[in-house]
């Protein structure tokens, strides 16, 4: 009989520290599946949805190499609704595929799903509980800004366009503090882990 394990949502916005709590999970043995690297899995080179992107923005959407231009397509998203909203009707079924095949799979007492979009694409139906890395915007700024060198704008730009803060504290069932003082982040999360332990085997 296949068991489906326990699934841990993790999500927070952008520059919120999702996967330096990830891996911190991962240190005490804990699958960590990431819905980011399934957003880039399904549009590799020889991927069906990376050549309906290319006939549908053109070829200059593409790199040399034959990987997709991932700046030149968030621009033009961000900037037109109408084409974001293509390219998540053509990806976001494609990726959660790829997720619940993941998910299932995945060996240990519980499973995490990291998802920057938890909420917003519904990926929250497939977990049991949910982890949200919390953050204060104007600390998201700048965090994110100097990991990734990108502009403030962009920057607020992504964050206007994910649900706001106050609505997805108010859906997790879980809020890490990632404000507090990072000495105790390892403690932290080992505390999280045994209360996920102890809901995985009372699970079953």
């Amino acid at each position: 009989m296949n068991i489906q394990p326990y699934i841990v949502g993790l999500t927070g916005g952008i520059g919120s520290g999702k996967s330096t709590v990830s891996q911190g999970f991962q240190t005490l043995g804990i699958t960590v599946v990431d819905a980011d690297y399934a957003s880039r899995a399904v549009v590799e080179p020889d991927m069906p949805a990376l050549s309906e992107i290319a006939q549908h923005f053109g070829d200059n959407f593409l790199l040399a190499n034959g990987t997709l231009d991932r700046s030149a397509l968030r621009a033009v998203i961000f900037a037109n609704a109408e084409e974001k909203s293509w390219l998540e009707r053509l990806l976001h079924p494609l990726i959660r595929d790829w997720i619940v095949g993941q998910l299932q799979s995945a060996k240990g007492p519980y499973v995490i799903l990291e998802s920057p979009l938890l909420f917003e694409t519904n990926q929250f139906q497939l977990v049991n509980t949910v982890l949200l890395i919390d953050l204060p915007v104007e600390l998201q700024l700048e965090r994110a800004s100097m990991r990734d060198s990108s502009e403030i704008e962009q920057i607020q730009h992504i964050i206007d366009s994910q649900m706001s803060r106050e609505e997805k504290l108010s859906k997790a069932d879980w809020i890490f503090d990632n404000a507090l003082n990072q000495d105790t982040m390892e403690k932290r999360i080992e505390t999280l882990h045994a209360k996920f332990l102890a809901l995985a085997n009372s699970k079953y």
